[in-house]
């Protein structure tokens, strides 16, 4: 099954923590990913920009607005897709991953909507 790492940074944490810093936080990511691929679980990675945009379309009006979104209490910094048996090996892993040294690891079935309708 298909599970979805979220990674949700508090917002400013970036640009408080420095280029440097923020040079070498992502390389301890980037070898996270590099040992869950050579085991044959990761499907894909990525970080995410700061920058966003909602797109809505109501009774035919489009409308896009900009971030940052101060009503957020922090924002999707990245995700690691695995693919892996059960819901407690995701959660294994997400307890090993570097991120959970300084963001929130949000850990989500991936699959149809309509699943987890009532």
């Amino acid at each position: 099954m298909s599970y979805m790492l979220l990674i949700l940074e508090p917002h400013g944490q970036r640009a408080d923590r420095g280029r440097e810093a923020g040079e070498q936080v992502y390389e301890r990511m980037l070898q996270f990913g590099a040992e869950l691929q050579s085991r044959g679980l990761l499907l894909a990675s990525n970080s995410l920009s700061v920058r966003s945009s909602r797109v809505q379309k109501r009774d035919g009006a489009l409308s896009i607005t900009d971030g940052p979104f101060t009503e957020s209490k922090e924002l999707v910094g990245g995700f690691f897709l695995l693919d892996v048996p059960t819901r407690e090996a995701a959660l294994e892993i997400a307890a090993r991953c570097p991120a959970a040294e300084w963001a929130t690891l949000e850990v989500r079935g991936v699959g149809p909507c309509y699943e987890d309708a009532p």
